[in-house]
Order: structure tokens, then sequence, then C-alpha cells
């Protein structure tokens, strides 16, 4: 009995003291807290979504979920070989090239109009405060965080391990001129040693003018967040990205709701809608494109050109790994809606994207 005892209070230390790891940041307090209690989106001690938000699916349960996580995924849930992928030298980028690379998931680059902006870096290899949990494909990881240059705009879409990345933003920190992120997610980035003069913070529905003609409007995703065990202290969030020439939606994670119709109205055409597409699954819809959606949420937003994301990285579903790609692809064709499929890696011309074969096809 006292050696059971024993066992127990060295595991709860143990899982205490894991829990103190500063990568799993710090709740909103003092003046940032009071900022959010004052924004309408902000009711019953939490961050609401516009419309009703269950995280699970109506008739699904904790325990239904856990046993389809642990017997009914997909048998190439996961690549059986290395991703391919590409390098680009972003430190030797001519000034004057307007491109995006990808760098699996969620992660990519754009050097635009002058300007580098890095969205939802993760370069840790694992998406999860466990990382064998949620390891990166083999052949993913072709980028370190030494591969990238001065950042002019971190964006950072909410505060989920697969998008705030502690290892991969603390490294990044030096060359991080601005983070544009949501309310409440700056008390994590000063937790880690940010200077909180270069975070800036918005809630939905509001307007950030930045120098040289840039200006980003933040816009509501459908979705939740949180690191740990309290949920939605933080926004996750949309952006349109307005340059001297161009304007991108930047789509984070978000289900299916009447907020790209207003999206699309409000600030049509965009060049390109950075859609998630993969991760789903009809026991969490609410908070995830399914793959019948994405090609609808990127046509009420008017885009001229989708690009599909939140793939090709992690495995944090059921499907096949190349299943989201594959739908999306079959989705776009169907109504003559050009795709962005590029390597990890691949650098893409904005402003001459051309075409993209269907190399995961080669992937077992």
């Amino acid at each position: 009995m006292l050696v059971t005892g024993i066992v127990l209070l060295v595991l709860i230390t143990a899982v205490y003291l894991f829990l103190q790891h500063p990568k799993f940041g710090k709740l909103p307090s003092g003046t940032r807290l009071e900022k959010i209690r004052k924004s309408p989106n902000y009711r019953d001690g939490k961050f609401q979504n516009l419309s009703f938000t269950p995280d699970l699916a109506e008739g699904e349960t904790f325990f239904k979920v856990l046993k389809k996580v642990l017997f009914e995924k997909d048998k190439r849930n996961k690549p059986k070989q290395t991703m391919p992928s590409q390098k680009t030298n972003l430190h030797g980028l001519n000034a004057q090239e307007n491109i995006l690379v990808w760098f699996g998931h969620s992660s990519y680059f754009l050097q635009i109009d002058g300007k580098k902006i890095l969205v939802d870096p993760v370069f840790s290899g694992a998406a999860s405060p466990i990382p064998i949990t949620t390891k990166s494909f083999k052949g993913a990881d072709v980028y370190t965080t030494d591969d990238i240059p001065e950042i002019d705009y971190l964006f950072i879409t909410h505060d989920h391990w697969d998008h705030l990345d502690y290892d991969t933003v603390t490294k990044l920190k030096p060359k991080v001129k601005t983070v544009i992120t949501g309310l409440g997610t700056g008390a994590h980035l000063e937790h880690w040693g940010f200077n909180p003069d270069i975070i800036i913070e918005k809630d939905w529905d509001e307007t950030i003018e930045l120098p040289d003609g840039f200006t980003v409007h933040t816009v509501p995703g459908r979705h939740f967040a949180g690191r740990l065990f309290k949920r939605n202290q933080v926004l996750w969030m949309s952006f349109v990205l307005q340059t001297p020439n161009r304007k991108i939606f930047i789509g984070g994670d978000s289900g299916y709701d009447t907020h790209f119709s207003k999206t699309g109205n409000d600030y049509e055409p965009f060049d390109v809608a950075i859609l998630e597409c993969g991760q789903y699954n009809e026991s969490w819809k609410n908070i995830h494109l399914m793959p019948g959606e994405i090609v609808p949420a990127a046509k009420y937003l008017k885009a001229k050109a989708l690009m599909p994301v939140h793939w090709g990285k992690f495995s944090l579903a059921l499907h096949a790994w190349d299943e989201p790609v594959t739908l999306a692809s079959a989705a776009a064709q169907a109504v003559n809606l050009p795709l962005w499929t590029p390597l990890i890696g691949e650098k893409v011309n904005l402003d001459a994207p051309g075409t993209f074969e269907p190399w995961w096809k080669a992937v077992d």
C-alpha cells in the first residue's frame, strides 16, 4: 500500500512539473483580460462562435470518438514513403519576387510587395506537447528556423499546438518585427519573451493599417482555442491580407458557416483563398471544413484560386493522409477553380502560379 502511494505521488508530481513547462503558455490577465471581457464575442467566461458550435457533433461522445481514434483509422493514415519536397533558399530571394512557400500543414511563407510574412510556423517535428503522439511525416521537416529570414509580419491564427509552436516561435523571436494575432494570444507570446510592443492583438471585424500600403482585416472563423484544459480564453482568427497589389485570405482553422459569405461580400475578390482541407471527421464537423465544403467556401469568398492547407505533415484525424487533397482537387476541377498544390518547399510565383502536378499520387 505504501509503495502504491509513493508511486502515485511521484506520478502526480511528474505530471504537475510537466504542466509547468512554459510551452503550455499563459492565460490572459490584467489589462489584456479586461479588454477581452469587453469583446462582444466573449460571453459566459469564454469566446463564442457566431453560430452555436458544439465541439462534437450531435450524438457523439468522448468515448465514441476515442473508440474511432483507437480502432477506425484508415490504413493509409500516414504515408509509408518519405514525403517529396523542394528546398527554396529564402535568404537568397530577389527582393522583387512575389512568392509563396508551403511548409506542410498550415505553415507557409510569403514574400509579397516587398514584405516577408510567416503564417503559423511549426518546425519542431511535432504538433503536441507530447511529441511522440503527433510526429510529422517523414520528409516533411526539410525546413528549420535557421532557414527563415527576418520576418516583417508573423501571423498566428490561434493557439493550438499545430499552429502555435513554442519551440519554433521562441527560436524565431529575434527575427520577428511584428506579430499579428487574436485577442489573448499575446499572453502566450509575452510569457515566452516577446516584446509586447511588437504584438498586435485584435478582435474580429477590426482593421490594422500597416506601413507601405498594407492592410489587415480580422474576420471570424468557426473553431475554438486552448493549449490545456480551459478552452476559448483566446480568440481564433482568419485574416484578410491586403497588399498594394493583392488580396489574400488567410483562413486558419474553421468549420463551415455564413462567415465565408459575409467575408466574400465585404472584401471580394481574393486572388487566393488559403483554406484548411484536412483533419476532418463527422464527429467534429462543426469546427473543421468537411470535404464537400472547401470549394463552396472558396466560392463564397469569391476567390480566384484556392490553396488547401492543414494536410501533408501531421495526422490529426482518421482519414487517409492524402484523402483531403484528392477530394479537394476533384471538387475544384469540377467547377474550374484553380487549385494550388505545391510540394513542401516549392516556390510558387504569385505573379504567374501556373499549374501543379498531383505529386501525392506517387506517395503511398
